[in-house]
């Protein structure tokens, strides 16, 4: 099915460069005729059926389906549980008894049905379950179709996954790698709540699942954690758990006085098993180094009142895998307070930087002179990442490009992997077609006066969507969304303000 798929999307493509022509479109459609026709050719049965055949008579051919060290329970129902044989004079076709092998699966693994589960599915298992398994029989647990364990091409997650293949010399690899994912995963756990155990399939949350291998105990473990109590803390929030740039798998953004292995700047010696600082509290520690962001917390012209608490309520002291060592993630940390944009979350279209990179690409975490804490007023704000003039800086050592002045730093192929479109604007028109203003557009019997007010967020929503372009209202990408401003389409130039 997807041979005959993929065919039909190629032809289309081919096709639509013709349209314009009448040849063009019968060629396409005859094309299209001869694939489905040399599809259904190759899937005549090579062996005419009778069509009360039975499983018996598929086992003299295809016995080989019954043998493996894990066979598939469906097995045992009989080869005509998941096949149908179809038979129309002399040919016989055997098909499944679904539209797609996914359809099958979850006639008796309803549990596993994506469109059913809340929470974070993983990809192969959306949709198509013979990525990873055998039907019938594997000599590997589960009928999955290689071990989960082993190097390279040997390893059935390393065909998707790459963690621990490309460690730099200096860098560190985690053990429990070469003793198999299953470790520490398993694939299809899942759950509504966003937690790290349901979003990566761990089989159980840090520290609980560290503690099964590395005794806290351990008097060499206590030596390099300088005594201090770490027994019942995240060790994720220091330690990358596959690979890292760094020897002991360190996570790879570190605090200073961390990475520097200076303890004693924050730590006093532990008492009674419990931490001791060496300030009375969390804030007078931080505010000793970072008392120019304690003073923009204070004196902001829009103040976040997030950011008056403990710094530790946002982040990590220590080490995380993202710039500001934010506690959990750069979009989690906000989301835990801002409920309203955690549910903006359930729509299916999102602005990648709200739900992907972190809230801190468009608004100042700390405060600002700007309403709702945004690093720029009205389009500035976005043509910094799509305007035509936007240049982010390269950090090269750090491999980071940097925004707002250095203000927020992305990875450096960021642009690349997201497909950030770029407008071609020029004195403020050029989207989404030549000449289309989309700041205000003046009187032109007074310059000062504005005719119709204009901006970014007149026709798109800055978080998510039902629609792709993130229309507002929710609306799809067509002339009737035109229509809401442009009345008349005999003249496009004749506009009103759009209903609210």
């Amino acid at each position: 099915m997807q041979l005959f798929v993929d065919g039909l999307r190629t032809l289309h493509l081919k096709g639509r460069d013709t349209r314009r022509n009448r040849s063009g479109r019968a060629g396409f459609v005859l094309a299209c005729l001869a694939l489905a026709s040399a599809f259904a050719r190759a899937e005549i049965h090579p062996v005419p059926l009778d069509k009360k055949a039975d499983a018996s008579q598929c086992l003299q051919c295809h016995e080989d389906k019954t043998k493996g060290k894990s066979v598939h329970s469906a097995m045992a129902a009989g080869c005509l549980a998941c096949h149908e044989v179809r038979v129309s004079g002399e040919i016989t076709r055997v098909k499944l008894i679904t539209a797609t092998p996914n359809g099958v699966c979850i006639t008796c693994h309803a549990d596993k049905k994506a469109a059913g589960i809340k929470g974070t599915v993983h990809p192969p298992a959306v949709r198509d379950c013979l990525a990873c398994h055998n039907p019938h029989a594997s000599d590997n647990k589960n009928e999955l179709i290689k071990p989960e364990s082993g190097d390279g091409k040997d390893n059935l997650c390393l065909d998707c996954h790459k963690q621990g293949m490309n460690v730099p010399a200096k860098g560190s690899r985690h053990a429990a790698l070469d003793a198999g994912c299953d470790t520490c995963h398993l694939v299809h756990k899942t759950g509504p709540e966003p937690t790290a155990e349901n979003r990566f399939h761990l089989t159980k949350s840090a520290p609980a699942l560290c503690v099964d291998c590395h005794d806290p105990s351990d008097a060499a473990l206590q030596k390099a954690h300088r005594n201090q109590p770490f027994a019942a803390s995240n060790c994720l929030q220091c330690h990358d758990p596959h690979q890292s740039d760094s020897p002991k798998l360190m996570a790879k953004y570190m605090h200073p006085p961390f990475e520097a292995q200076s303890c004693e700047v924050c730590h006093a010696e532990a008492k009674d098993g419990k931490v001791v600082l060496t300030q009375p509290d969390v804030k007078s520690l931080c505010i000793t180094c970072h008392g120019d962001t304690a003073k923009l917390i204070d004196t902001a012209k829009v103040q976040h009142p997030g950011a008056a608490g403990d710094c530790t309520d946002c982040h990590s002291p220590h080490a995380g895998n993202q710039p500001g060592l934010p506690k959990t993630d750069s979009v989690s940390i906000c989301l835990g307070c801002h409920s309203d944009i955690a549910d903006l979350g359930k729509k299916p279209v999102h602005h990648q930087p709200a739900f992907s990179q972190g809230c801190g690409v468009c608004h100042t975490p700390h405060g600002g002179d700007i309403d709702h804490l945004l690093r720029a007023r009205g389009n500035a704000l976005c043509l910094e990442c799509h305007g035509p003039d936007a240049v982010p800086q390269h950090d090269e050592a750090a491999h980071l490009l940097t925004l707002f002045n250095g203000a927020v730093k992305l990875p450096d192929d960021y642009y690349q992997k997201n497909k950030v479109p770029i407008l071609p604007l020029r004195y403020g028109v050029g989207h989404p077609v030549e000449n289309h203003p989309v700041s205000d557009v003046m009187d032109p019997t007074n310059q000062s006066k504005v005719k119709t007010p204009i901006s970014c967020l007149s026709c798109h929503q800055p978080h998510a969507a039902e629609q792709p372009g993130l229309l507002v209202r929710d609306m799809a990408d067509n002339m009737q969304f035109c229509d809401t401003c442009h009345k008349n389409r005999l003249n496009m130039m004749q506009t009103v303000s759009p209903e609210k």
